[in-house]
């Protein structure tokens, strides 16, 4: 049988961190004019934290008193004396520190590649924190390191809210200082719940923040302007689902930009909307985002979104496309969807489906095959039977 007496030892090494005798190291802390020397122990500090492992390998002695002196520009006085006290004693208190900061000690923590204190606090911000990361989600976003693999719950709850929520983070007062990797994270996503006008509205927004001196007018913009504005833009704007606008969101929204595009871009723009029958070269055309509060009201699906519904509804009702851009543009939505069977709650057992189907005709059965992500499914005009045989329909 073994006992462990974990909270003397711990106190032992805090009171070694408080004794000013046969420390090693110092290590200047923050920047002018705040700026503090901590004295430690080089073989905890080398133990406890990876970073300061490789950092103190690096640093050679000063002859003069035989210390090692390292900086950590990066973080504040008050946070690594935090720190220092969960280095020696494993002891940290949630409950003593205002939010910001222990997010201030969750980035230090992420910088010196102290893991284990970085997953817990990452753990507690998303179950406990939620509120205050929306209400601060700009300054979190660009504190968070998208670089980082140390983060990674934090950055994914981060992209999460963005594609969720974008009216949270667009309609901020402070969305411009967003970040262009977080941005570019965000515009990406098929998941982004807003119109892709609005969402080209915002990007020329902060593309514009980034070029202060230019008049938010194109007509009166100079050659030079417009170059400013497309390098701000240049990682953005194949990003933007072009294609999805209606002749009228091209014409009001597109038009005076014309000059930020490529040539061969805008051209086949204008062309698929002046000849239904244009097919561009361009055989990378982006697909319409996955709007999941429309799908809702729609259909319940967790396998097709209502752009395949569109596509489905147009089929049943032999509906012909206007042009081969319409499925891109022109959302066919005639019917509400209701939910009869859900394999993956109710199973999926013959009985079960005849339970739930039967009599019930106009239905629409889709199957998702597992491993491949093929979606397989038709529909059926004629009511489900138990009864063995077969029926005809024009349908």
């Amino acid at each position: 049988m073994s006992i462990e007496f974990f909270s003397k030892l711990s106190q032992n090494y805090v009171e070694i961190l408080e004794d000013n005798d046969y420390y090693d190291i110092t290590i200047e802390v923050g920047e002018d004019p705040d700026v503090k020397i901590f004295r430690a122990h080089m073989i905890i500090l080398r133990i406890r934290s990876p970073f300061l492992r490789r950092a103190l390998t690096s640093e050679k002695k000063n002859d003069s008193n035989n210390l090692t002196h390292i900086k950590l520009p990066n973080i504040s006085p008050e946070t690594f004396q935090i720190i220092l006290k969960y280095l020696y004693g494993g002891i940290f208190s949630l409950h003593e520190y205002d939010t910001i900061d222990v997010f201030k000690v969750l980035i230090a923590a992420e910088e010196l590649l102290l893991q284990e204190l970085v997953d817990y606090l990452q753990n507690y911000f998303i179950e406990n924190q939620t509120e205050w990361m929306e209400k601060h989600f700009i300054e979190l976003t660009n504190q968070i390191s998208f670089k980082s693999n140390n983060l990674l719950e934090l950055q994914q709850f981060c992209t999460n809210l963005m594609a969720k929520s974008p009216e949270k983070i667009f309609k901020s007062f402070d969305f411009t200082s967003l970040s262009e990797k977080s941005l570019i994270l965000l515009i990406k996503r098929d998941d982004l719940q807003m119109k892709e006008v609005e969402i080209w509205e915002h990007i020329l927004k902060w593309g514009l923040k980034r070029n202060e001196n230019l008049i938010p007018d194109p007509d009166i913009w100079t050659d030079n302007d417009f170059k400013m504005i497309k390098d701000t833009l240049k990682n953005c704007l194949p990003l933007i689902r072009f294609y999805s606008l209606s002749s009228e969101e091209f014409v009001k929204k597109i038009r005076p930009y014309r000059k930020l595009f490529n040539q061969q871009l805008y051209e086949n723009l204008l062309n698929s909307y002046l000849d239904p029958n244009f097919e561009p070269k361009d055989n990378n055309i982006l697909i319409p985002r996955n709007l999941i509060l429309l799908d809702e009201e729609i259909i319940e699906s967790k396998i097709i979104n209502i752009n395949i519904i569109s596509i489905i509804s147009r089929w049943i009702d032999r509906v012909d496309f206007n042009s081969k851009f319409s499925y891109l543009r022109e959302l066919y939505l005639p019917y509400k969807f209701n939910l009869l069977l859900r394999g993956s709650q109710v199973g999926f057992t013959p009985e079960k489906f005849h339970k739930l189907c039967d009599n019930k005709s106009n239905t629409i059965t889709f199957i998702k095959v597992r491993g491949t992500g093929e979606i397989l499914g038709g529909y059926n005009p004629s009511i489900w039977k138990t009864s063995g045989g077969w029926g005809q329909s024009l349908d």
